[in-house]
């Protein structure tokens, strides 16, 4: 399927390995050129490398934090007049209710919400003004089914979903598309750091810990990084234009729900 959108231009967040990897390298194969955003210059610049060598787009690298206001200005300067926008950072620590305290949220709502928010605000009237543009924003199956120990996400994720299904709505008819993907559990360090949290607390194996979570998800397995990133660039891609302010669930069915 031709998506349309070769020759565009992408900035992907946190894009040196994981789910946002999955979609630069998606982005990438349908001929899109790339800014990519990690924390880690040298994961960054290799995951860069590879994405030229198999694909052969222009790739920009900006090793920043993004979170923060001078890694914001580095990254918006480097993306100017992009189509594509994909946010995504890494998830706030698990615990329990009474483990956070203000700084605890301050800091999840930074990563999780305004720093979403604010590169949109700075990226959205490019795309209005060329009556063309895509926004995936990554957030997580929490925004529908809480998870109990990641409340911190649960929190900040649930307000930047708010903030797209308005929004969404007011960039709609310059032709900007605005919508989330949700990611389950997937083959991803964070995966590896929640099980490893498992199976230090209750004495198992990684194995078992993985055994144990792929039993409750009814396709008894963890999403890829690759299915991710298709998803995210079909979200991308010319045939998502009716499709505004949704929140796509890729979490094997372990969400149970009617709609």
């Amino acid at each position: 399927m031709d998506l349309g959108i070769s020759g565009k231009k992408a900035l992907v967040c946190a894009s040196s390995k994981g789910l946002g990897l999955g979609c630069a390298r998606a982005l990438a194969e349908a001929g899109v050129s790339l800014v990519m955003n990690a924390r880690g210059a040298e994961a960054l610049e290799a995951a860069a490398a590879k994405i030229v060598e198999d694909f052969g787009v222009e790739v920009t690298t900006v090793p920043a934090d993004v979170t923060t206001a001078e890694g914001q200005a580095a990254v918006l300067a480097a993306a100017e007049g992009v189509d594509i926008l994909v946010t995504n950072a890494g998830g706030p620590p698990p615990g329990m209710w009474h483990d956070w305290d203000r700084d605890d949220f301050v800091a999840a709502l930074d990563a999780n919400m305004l720093t979403p928010i604010a590169l949109m605000k700075a990226l959205l009237p490019g795309m209005i003004d060329k009556g063309w543009g895509r926004v995936v924003n990554i957030t997580s199956q929490s925004v529908k089914s809480p998870i109990p120990v990641l409340g911190l996400s649960n929190a900040a994720r649930a307000g930047l979903t708010g903030y797209v299904a308005g929004t969404s709505r007011q960039v709609a008819p310059h032709g900007v598309i605005i919508n989330n993907l949700l990611p389950g559990i997937h083959a991803t360090d964070r995966a590896v750091s929640l099980d490893t949290g498992v199976a230090q607390a209750d004495g198992i194996t990684m194995e078992e810990a993985i055994e144990r979570r792929s039993a409750t998800i009814p396709a008894r397995r963890y999403g890829t990084a690759e299915e991710f990133g298709a998803t995210c660039a079909f979200m991308c891609s010319q045939y998502a234009g009716y499709m505004v302010g949704q929140n796509i669930l890729l979490d094997g069915g372990s969400m149970n729900a009617t709609m």
